[in-house]
């Protein structure tokens, strides 16, 4: 009987936020798990197993072991599923990319950093709280501004993309993936370059 090489493990942790379930799939705020599916794809990395409060899945990216992760604990609770992570991996905060919905971006835009504030976003607020430090990178996917500024932000990122913007968050969410694996094999300034 043949058993598959025990994989390392990792060193790097890719968290991709959004909120679980069928109801929120599609929506703005799950940016992120459409980049965590969209790495799925392309690195082969089957994003299924229930650890740290999260769906995780580990895998080989950009020459590293790499844990991917879909945390479950809702958006405001994001930091709950990463620090267990953190902890028992030892994995040091800058190793620790985020991705997540921004709406200060453009629909498909994307934008990599290094390390940075909330930024009014509770997943990141929550990270950051838990981890006790910023200096960790993000890939931020545009989800655009809501229409009018009366609009409620809470409505606006929990509806669903459509038609076009459906298209290109899905080019996006590729990118975000590419993004993500660059900056692991190449480091933050090729990434910048390259992909902001």
């Amino acid at each position: 009987m043949f058993f598959g090489k025990q994989k390392g493990a990792p060193n790097w942790l890719i968290v991709c936020l959004g909120n679980p379930g069928p109801r929120y799939e599609g929506t703005r705020h799950n940016a992120g798990f459409m980049a965590a599916d969209a790495i799925s794809r392309k690195f082969g990395v089957s994003i299924n197993r229930l650890r740290f409060k999260a769906l995780t899945g580990t895998g080989t990216i950009g020459g590293e072991t790499v844990m991917v992760m879909k945390p479950q604990t809702y958006m405001n609770l994001s930091g709950d599923a990463v620090i267990q992570a953190v902890r028992f991996y030892k994995i040091p905060a800058g190793h620790v990319i985020v991705i997540s919905d921004e709406m200060a971006l453009p629909i498909g835009k994307i934008r990599v950093k290094s390390k940075g504030s909330a930024g009014g976003h509770n997943g990141l607020k929550s990270i950051i709280e838990k981890l006790g430090t910023e200096e960790f990178p993000r890939i931020r996917l545009g989800v655009g501004a809501p229409p009018h500024p009366d609009y409620d932000v809470k409505d606006w990122v929990l509806s669903v993309f459509k038609n076009q913007d459906a298209e290109d968050m899905a080019d996006a969410a590729e990118r975000a993936a590419d993004a993500a694996a660059c900056y692991i094999s190449e480091g933050a300034e090729r990434a910048m370059n390259k992909y902001n």
